[in-house]
């Protein structure tokens, strides 16, 4: 599904929605602009956005793609910066469409998988999931000693005291910021090996989408 922002370039006069319609930027009545508007915004809530400037688009568009990746599509005369607030603006649109996404991924998760399938998948698993484990500690100061990927039955991922983190290889097939975020999360651990709130105040503080993917996993275990 896709969200679209009304024709008109001037952002800050935008079409009230029509019944039945697409979400669009509610404005019923002109208003003049306020001055903290113009503040720089606080840090983005949508993972990782794709914006794509298409000479013949009339309008903003949103769409979420089946991996859950946001695509923003931006018209000839506008700015990857009005489209990126008008996302954040959309962000609870945005996160519904991701959890019906999350919801279609799920059910295609049970279905049995081929052998052969299967094997390539753990081979690409092992070849690609330390690599960006590694890759992530490094960025955030992390040491860690080994890395192991498994087929854990009711875990994504797990860390030891000496720094030993296990992953699961079906992270192999889940979007990269849930990837990421598993991967995050048994990082953490490194620093707090328990899952308090200050806990999640350091996976927040590294993946301020987390919430996001943690709600796609909780859909594949109800699956």
């Amino acid at each position: 599904m896709q969200l679209g922002l009304p024709l008109e370039p001037c952002p800050t006069h935008p079409e009230p929605r029509l019944p039945n319609s697409e979400p669009r930027i509610p404005n019923p009545e002109p208003r003049i602009p306020n001055p903290e508007s113009r503040l720089p915004n606080p840090e983005p809530r949508i993972p990782n956005p794709v914006f794509v400037r298409h000479p013949r688009a009339r309008r903003y568009l949103i769409r979420v793609e089946d991996d859950g990746r946001v695509r923003i599509t931006v018209p000839r005369w506008g700015s990857k910066r009005e489209a990126a607030a008008f996302a954040e603006r959309e962000h609870a649109w945005i996160e519904k469409q991701r959890a019906r996404v999350a919801g279609q991924r799920a059910t295609s998760a049970r279905e049995p998988m081929p052998t052969e399938i299967e094997r390539e998948l753990r081979n690409r698993a092992k070849r690609e999931l330390p690599g960006r484990l590694l890759e992530l500690a490094a960025r955030h100061a992390l040491t860690v000693t080994r890395v192991s990927i498994r087929n854990q039955r009711w875990r994504w991922g797990s860390c030891s005291r000496n720094g030993h983190i296990c992953l699961n290889w079906r992270l192999i097939q889940m979007p990269d910021a849930v990837r990421d975020y598993v991967m995050i999360h048994e990082l953490m651990h490194l620093r707090r090996m328990d899952h308090s709130p200050k806990f999640w105040k350091l996976v927040e503080a590294a993946c301020p989408t987390f919430q996001t993917s943690r709600a796609y996993l909780r859909a594949l275990s109800r699956g």
